[in-house]
């Protein structure tokens, strides 16, 4: 099936069709997408951490320290939640190339450095051994839907759709694909980021994987081919 020529609509998109899209994506994803992640180095994450939030914290972020649950370290960030004054906030940090960033799901944690990012931080200063390493588990070890949440948690959409554009599929044709709108999915891109979830965005990485996997012909290409083909045909 080309790529130009699948069509979904995701606000329609039923668990028979998402798991029509695991059973023909799970087992053949490339192999290079099935290797474990590298554990980190937890005092160079301290060092970068420590030297980004050097200051005293303020009282609040003071009463969050050490009241972070579900906390995991992935090979370039560390995550966890806490119960805050408005529900549960995901708060993350993370370091690539000695870049940090930050972000927290509370109203004023959009752009990170909040409160809950500072208390975040020396939770993991004063205590980096209750982070549970998270492996991105192996595509051939997921057996049944309970298992995809934890793949597609380790892969944000963006890591996603770099991997697509590598492949010579734009962001923009990956949407129109879809039938979504390229804003749309840049909207659910940097949303996640920073900690904040459309509904669709697990049937949205999926499509991703199974694009990945079956559209092996960039659009570019298929658009090429079409003109050849049309310039091919006997004039009537």
């Amino acid at each position: 099936m080309a790529c130009a020529n699948w069509q979904i609509s995701y606000n329609r998109l039923s668990s028979k069709a998402i798991r029509t899209i695991y059973a023909v994506t799970m087992p053949n994803i490339n192999k290079e997408n099935q290797n474990i992640m590298e554990k980190p180095d937890i005092e160079s994450l301290q060092k970068t951490i420590k030297k980004n939030w050097n200051h005293t914290p303020s009282a609040k972020a003071q009463s969050y320290v050490g009241q972070f649950f579900d906390r995991a370290l992935y090979p370039d960030k560390i995550v966890a939640r806490v119960d805050g004054n408005y529900g549960v906030y995901r708060v993350s940090i993370e370091i690539h190339n000695k870049i940090v960033k930050s972000a927290c799901s509370c109203y004023i944690g959009k752009h990170g450095y909040c409160h809950h990012c500072h208390a975040l931080a020396l939770t993991f200063l004063n205590n980096p051994d209750s982070f549970q390493f998270v492996e991105e588990p192996k595509l051939q070890k997921i057996k049944g839907l309970e298992d995809i949440h934890s793949f597609l948690t380790a892969k944000t959409l963006e890591i996603l759709l770099k991997e697509l554009k590598d492949k010579g599929i734009s962001q923009k044709d990956f949407a129109e694909s879809i039938g979504m709108s390229s804003r749309h999915l840049t909207s659910i891109k940097s949303s996640e980021l920073r900690n904040r979830y459309y509904n669709e965005l697990g049937a949205t990485k999926l499509a991703c994987l199974w694009v990945l996997e079956h559209c092996k012909q960039p659009k570019e290409s298929l658009e090429k081919e079409k003109k050849t083909k049309k310039r091919s045909m006997p004039k009537r």
